[in-house]
């Protein structure tokens, strides 16, 4: 089980947006710490660099003017040597240990030479504190000290001005990191609320409501836009679902109505085993007109409900075209109809043949239930170039209704023209939901006279057998 939020955090701190910010701004701040540490070396190993090339500088300089004019030269130039901030500090000592000339004190016979941290404190600071030297010491020839040094202050005060630049400069980028990180957090909040606000209203009944879109194209309005598709096939779904049942009620009524009068007529006027026997064969019809109705509405939402493109392969819609043409072509001579075929071969829809074959096979029953003896029905397929394959079934007979045209594929929908035949207005039905699950378009126009079905397939549906 996980654990349960702070509560006593803001929630603006509890969000995801504002925990990735401080990640960031964490790991910012400990490269940053890594970079200064990094240049803090540097700047130290540089600035000693530098501190020791100039003492060794001097020293060269001042025993070159030893070895010209002996102790008294050296003296001289020591004390000519400025004492300004940049100065460096200076010791002669004589072979007995005496001091005989710079700020540094004597440190008798001790002092040896090489590299050596002195303390001057003749020139100590105003708090009291002596100033630590870095010294060179040579020993000059007869005897004589030359100590040649620079103050260690300036080298930690560079140290610690870097050290207080980088420190500042991380808390700087901390401060407006978090303070970035906050905004972006109220923002996403914002969204995420309205969001839950139309998440909460859908759950109250208000299946109107969207998620509103920014027009940024960002991450959470591609999401918003998702959920309100997703919110638009649900409410179709459920406006289906709500005609269906509507549907159902209305519509299977009357054959209920019909099989409970028969059976009642039965019971109540059958007085021998033919009057049974004739009313047990009506109520048998009825009940499987009921099945077949609950069984095409059991395929219609099959196919609605059926993932798009899902085990979809490669069909020859025009095998399809032939097979379905020559299966109906001697019911149609049987009852006076004149069935035409023009296929073009070679065309390919990705797909499913079976439901491909059942939408056929219903248009081209829809024209011969509802047309009379002597129509013609024409079957063709063409390739349609650029605009994918174009499958139409189409009569010449009275056709529908202009007012008709629009509500032929609803569910249990029969034109007047339609009442006394054979039926249950779900064959039309189906062919909209097999051509929705292939992205095709499905156009019932009026053929003047008759009635025109096109099934028009996308461009990317067409292929070639070769």
């Amino acid at each position: 089980m996980p654990p349960a939020p702070d509560r006593r955090l803001p929630r603006l701190f509890r969000t995801a947006s504002f925990r990735f910010a401080a990640l960031y701004v964490a790991l910012f701040a400990a490269s940053a710490l890594v970079l200064g540490a990094a240049v803090f070396l540097a700047a130290r190993a540089a600035l000693e660099g530098q501190m020791t090339a100039r003492v060794e500088a001097e020293t060269a300089f001042l025993r070159d003017e030893f070895a010209a004019g002996g102790t008294e030269r050296l003296l001289a130039a020591v004390r000519s040597r400025g004492r300004g901030a940049s100065a460096l500090d200076y010791l002669v000592q004589g072979p007995d240990g005496a001091h005989l000339a710079g700020e540094m004190p004597a440190s008798g016979p001790e002092l040896r030479p090489g590299w050596r941290t002195v303390e001057v404190r003749e020139a100590a600071e105003d708090d009291g504190r002596p100033e630590r030297v870095r010294a060179l010491v040579t020993a000059l020839p007869g005897g004589p000290l030359l100590a040649v040094g620079d103050d260690l202050g300036r080298l930690a005060e560079v140290e610690e001005a870097v050290a207080t630049a980088f420190l500042w400069t991380t808390g700087l980028v901390a401060l407006l990191g978090v303070a970035g990180g906050a905004a972006l957090s109220r923002a996403f909040l914002r969204r995420v609320d309205a969001i839950g606000r139309t998440a909460e209203a859908i759950i109250a009944g208000d299946l109107s409501r969207r998620v509103p879109v920014r027009g940024t194209g960002d991450d959470l309005d591609r999401l918003s836009a998702t959920l309100n598709r997703m919110l638009d096939r649900i409410g179709a779904l459920m406006d289906s679902l709500r005609q269906v049942s509507s549907d159902v009620a209305h519509d299977l009524r009357t054959p209920l109505s019909r099989l409970l009068q028969r059976l009642d007529d039965a019971r109540s006027h059958a007085r021998s085993l033919a009057d049974y026997e004739a009313a047990v064969d009506g109520a048998a019809r009825e009940a499987e007109g009921l099945l077949a109705t609950f069984a095409a509405l059991l395929r219609i939402a099959q196919v609605e409900g059926a993932a798009p493109r899902a085990g979809f392969a490669e069909v020859d819609l025009s095998a399809v075209a032939e097979a379905v043409a020559d299966a109906y072509r001697p019911d149609a001579e049987e009852a006076g109809h004149r069935l035409e075929a023009a296929v073009a071969p070679g065309v390919v829809v990705r797909g499913d043949k079976e439901l491909l074959t059942q939408a056929l096979a219903n248009l081209v029953e829809n024209a011969l239930r509802h047309t009379p003896a002597g129509t013609r029905i024409g079957l063709g397929l063409h390739p349609g170039g650029s605009g994918g394959p174009v499958l139409t079934v189409c009569d010449d007979g009275p056709g529908v209704g202009v007012d008709d045209l629009p509500r032929l594929t609803r569910r249990f929908h029969r034109g007047e023209r339609s009442r006394t035949t054979p039926g249950n207005g779900l064959g039309l039905s189906l062919v909209a939901a097999v051509a929705e699950l292939h992205g095709a378009a499905l156009v019932l126009e009026d053929a003047a006279p008759g009635l025109r079905a096109v099934l028009r397939f996308p461009p990317d549906h067409e292929g070639d057998l070769g």
